[in-house]
């Protein structure tokens, strides 16, 4: 997948370069033609075996511009990974138990940051604390090259 950056002021003015690089994907007020899960790398995969169930998973092959001054994958990479498989899992038990497609949006997250590696690939797998009508709460798990756990994260999403 080729990234693509979004334009700078100079192309073509600001409000012809927001317009067209706002073109391709309909959300909710943005129509960006590249989410975030797809800037920063994210690709959802689906986990086989004991790991499978209801969880929600994604990898990211770090690449310089996820590192930090020191060669470490950056925390915000790591957060970011799990923040979007969280409200993915979030949104599909929500829909399960409802039947609602409302978005779900996180309203809390913590994160223990245990470990970090230099390149190879992270990869996040999601699962379901508990699903209510108003709350939802996820726990997800990054874990690094070597089967290196680097965070554990829980969020909390509600409905909008």
């Amino acid at each position: 997948m080729q990234l693509r950056s979004a334009p700078s002021r100079a192309d073509a003015g600001e409000v012809g370069a927001i317009r067209s690089y706002n073109r391709r994907i309909d959300g909710p007020g943005w129509g960006l033609q590249v989410t975030f899960d797809q800037y920063i790398g994210m690709e959802r995969y689906q986990e086989a075996g004991e790991q499978a169930g209801n969880a929600v998973t994604a990898a990211i092959r770090i690449e310089p511009h996820h590192c930090n001054p020191m060669g470490n994958v950056n925390g915000g990479v790591i957060i970011s990974l799990a923040d979007n498989l969280s409200t993915g899992a979030a949104n599909r038990a929500y829909f399960e138990k409802t039947g609602d497609r409302r978005f779900m949006v996180g309203i809390d997250l913590h994160a223990a940051m245990l470990a970090n590696q230099q390149g190879g690939t992270i990869r996040g797998i999601s699962r379901i604390v508990r699903a209510g009508r108003r709350v939802t709460v996820v726990r997800t798990e990054v874990w690094g090259d070597g089967d290196r756990l680097l965070a554990e994260v829980t969020t909390t999403h509600v409905p909008v």
